[in-house]
């Protein structure tokens, strides 16, 4: 490993722990809820995008209050 990347690693670590658990939490949120604003496969599909946006998206717009 180059000396860079062992410098980045304490940052790297934390964040990729935090997006994983988002993930994590959104999935399962998806899983239970019954009532979606649009089809579920569309909103797992975006929970995979790999950065925030995806999990994000369906949080704050996906779910539907029931």
């Amino acid at each position: 490993m180059s000396e860079e990347f062992r410098q980045l690693m304490p940052i790297l670590i934390p964040g990729v722990a935090i997006l994983l658990s988002i993930m994590v939490a959104a999935f399962l949120d998806l899983r239970k809820q019954t009532v979606t604003r649009g089809p579920k496969w569309m909103w797992a599909v975006l929970i995979c995008i790999p950065n925030l946006i995806g999990p994000l998206a369906y949080f704050l717009i996906g779910r539907k209050e029931e």
